[in-house]
């Protein structure tokens, strides 16, 4: 399903109209701007039961290779978006 498959069915479901299914999804998951993606960037933890959990990992620096030359490398410690899944949905899907 892409983005505007579910709009469409946003709609139908919520029994609103396409533009204002198309402004609820836009204000949840909105890469620039959505209600997701600010919470993460303030370093909080969104969770939504039954659904799953999103947060903010980090990730160690670490020695690395250039494969082209085999010269090594530091990657810097980073942090990276990171989504666990909630126990209903894990659930739903393995059945």
């Amino acid at each position: 399903m892409n983005k505007t498959e579910l709009i469409t069915k946003l709609a139908k479901k919520a029994d609103l109209t396409h533009a204002k299914a198309a402004e609820a999804v836009d204000a949840i998951f909105n890469a620039t701007g959505g209600l997701i993606v600010d919470e993460l960037a303030k370093g909080k933890k969104v969770m939504l039961p039954g659904f799953g959990s999103f947060s903010i990992r980090k990730r160690a620096s670490r020695q690395g290779r250039n494969p082209a030359t085999g010269a090594a490398l530091k990657i810097p410690s980073r942090k990276y978006p990171a989504f666990k899944v909630g126990k209903t949905l894990r659930e739903k899907v393995a059945k």
